[in-house]
């Protein structure tokens, strides 16, 4: 059963709900009976050998947890003699039989259910007389690991939530990233250090602080262990959602993860996982939601804790709190010299050049770059996440670079690298194919710069396109058309991001325009200021200050200066103006036989109505 048929099956049981339940608040039923059910069919084979323990552990007195988990084989168990078809069997007492056999759980199983205020669900279901039918629908479905594995369960909760989310009108990618940006982030983060990862026996730590549904920690596992099938990815995240949280979890007590590594609560202000370091980090933050609830905590580490804290290098304005998560990733990388890690985090298009000099935003990117953390941005096609069809951005960053990367940053624009979907899902029209993958995969692997070159026929039609790396030769031109070159992938210096904004001050002038000067202290004898007259220039750090000045404001201001106390350093990063191809407008004579031509047929038209 592929997991299309699986979320549409699920997706029935909707009908009986119909009437009772807001169509919004399907999900609170439908999710946690979903991971009932397979807890159910998992736990299954081994019902028998956890019953015999636990009596065999009670009667010794004994604590029988760690026993109970070994004859489960996982890090769960339940020690109900019930199941979901055994309920079937009593229908007048399906309320508390089905509770008690939830409350049979080991903890962390109940804590799911919890989160999903499944108790309430179970009383508002009774209540309609909803019940026994909804639990009959479950108790149908076969979740069993050989008929749905991992993947195709993960598949099914992931089209389950989107659905949901549609419905309740959620925000913009808070609850999952689509499947195939994951799959180009987990690629990115791994790409150079694939020698590595498929040694036998690696262990390698992944954290993401924004885990929503768990897709980002699942994709990077199945990831890894097709590189390396003995190779064990420890997952670990936190995840603000309820709802979240619990599919999450379960989704990793499945997989036979430590689900005490996933931990419920809000990043920014309670970090789950405080002194912990990871190898390799995901995240998709919201897009522009504001930090306002988390000001308070998130400034008072930032005043008293400085750099040993998360937000020393500085905080972004309320309206965006997205960069805060990028500097919570910075602090838990490891050390270089323990190995280091590498992490990649989506972001709109804001974190680039948002801010002037000096600014939260600026002095972010600045501590970034100079010390020469960023790898790579790519910008990502529109139209590619559910609920948004902004411009966003995989920033890639480590403080373990390779020699090649050391002090330079990669530009990749994949903005044309899609395929349009066969079914538009919400605002996601766009999707990246297994080759657009893999073109994005190469260029930043091989760190080479290439061009993208768009082969069109004498009509103007395409008729391919060809990614042209540095050295190698675009292709030949059809007869009578012609081929487009636009950058692809470029490679500039750190500092190539750098500015100073300069102060340029012109002096106050009396009545008969005399220059006024300074009477007190360290001004006096010194030509005053006019504010009206004050202006800023901003001089790339590549060139001497002086220099620009005398070329560029001198010939036009004799008696200008610069007021030095007011210069700052600022950074940004105008990705599209490094893509930006210029292209002629066509000539006057070309418009012009078009507009006769246009005009000759008008003209015909009008002479044969009038005959």
């Amino acid at each position: 059963m592929n997991h299309q048929h699986l979320s549409s099956f699920i997706w029935s049981v909707a009908d009986l709900l119909r009437g009772d339940y807001k169509q919004s608040d399907y999900g609170k039923v439908i999710l946690p009976f979903t991971v009932l059910r397979r807890l159910d069919c998992v736990l299954e084979p081994t019902k028998a050998k956890v019953l015999k323990e636990l009596a065999s552990k009670k009667a010794a007195g004994l604590n029988p947890d760690p026993f109970l988990r070994r004859a489960s084989g996982l890090n769960f168990y339940n020690t109900s003699e019930l199941d979901l078809p055994k309920l079937m069997g009593d229908q007048d007492h399906i309320s508390q039989n089905l509770y008690a056999y939830v409350q049979a759980f080991s903890p962390e199983v109940r804590d799911i259910f919890e989160r999903f205020s499944f108790s309430t669900q179970i009383d508002k279901l009774a209540k309609s007389g909803l019940l026994y039918l909804v639990t009959e629908k479950f108790a149908g479905i076969d979740l069993h690991p050989t008929t749905v594995d991992n993947h195709h369960m993960g598949l099914a909760f992931e089209e389950l939530i989107r659905k949901f989310a549609e419905l309740s009108n959620e925000t913009a990618g808070e609850h999952f990233t689509p499947r195939e940006v994951i799959r180009l982030m987990v690629n990115l983060l791994f790409v150079e250090d694939d020698d590595a990862l498929t040694k036998p026996g690696v262990v390698r730590t992944i954290y993401d602080p924004t885990a929503g549904t768990g897709g980002m920690l699942s994709v990077a596992g199945e990831h890894l262990t097709a590189l390396n099938p003995q190779a064990r990815l420890t997952m670990f995240g936190q995840e603000l959602n309820d709802e979240s949280y619990a599919i999450c979890k379960a989704d990793m007590l499945i997989k036979g993860q430590d689900v005490a590594n996933i931990v419920a609560g809000n990043t920014l202000s309670e970090d789950g996982h405080p002194h912990a370091k990871f190898d390799y980090m995901l995240s998709n933050p919201p897009f522009g939601v504001e930090w306002k609830k988390v000001e308070k905590e998130v400034r008072k580490e930032h005043e008293t804790q400085g750099f040993n804290g998360r937000f020393g290098p500085g905080l972004p304005r309320v309206s965006d709190g997205s960069l805060l998560f990028l500097l919570h990733l910075l602090s838990k990388m490891r050390p270089a010299q323990d190995g280091g890690s590498r992490f990649g985090i989506v972001l709109n298009g804001s974190p680039l050049f948002t801010g002037g000099a000096g600014s939260g935003e600026s002095e972010i990117r600045r501590y970034l770059l100079e010390n020469d953390l960023v790898e790579a941005i790519i910008g990502l096609p529109t139209d590619m996440f559910y609920n948004t069809g902004i411009s966003t951005y995989v920033w890639v960053l480590s403080n373990r670079k390779p020699v090649a990367r050391k002090g330079k940053v990669q530009l990749i624009d994949a903005s044309s690298f899609w395929r349009k979907m066969r079914k538009s899902l919400g605002s996601k029209r766009k999707e990246m194919g297994e080759e657009d993958i893999a073109t994005v995969t190469r260029l930043f692997g091989g760190f080479v710069e290439g061009q993208l070159a768009t082969v069109l026929d004498a009509d103007g039609k395409e008729t391919a396109r060809v990614v042209v790396e540095a050295g190698q030769q675009p292709p030949a031109a059809p007869e009578g058309g012609k081929v487009k070159l636009a950058p692809l992938s470029r490679i500039f210096a750190n500092q190539d991001f750098g500015y100073c904004t300069i102060t340029v001050e012109r002096p106050q002038r009396d009545e008969q325009g005399r220059v006024v000067l300074g009477t007190k202290g360290k001004q006096k004898g010194k030509p005053q200021p006019d504010s009206s007259l004050r202006d800023t220039e901003n001089v790339p750090l590549s060139e001497d200050v002086e220099v620009y000045f005398e070329r560029e404001v001198r010939p036009h201001a004799a008696d200008a200066w610069i007021d030095d106390e007011k210069t700052k350093v600022g950074y940004e990063i105008p990705f599209n103006r490094h893509f930006y191809v210029f292209e002629p407008p066509r000539s006057l004579a070309e418009i012009d036989a078009d507009l006769k031509e246009v005009t000759g047929r008008i003209k015909a038209m009008i002479e044969g109505l009038a005959a």
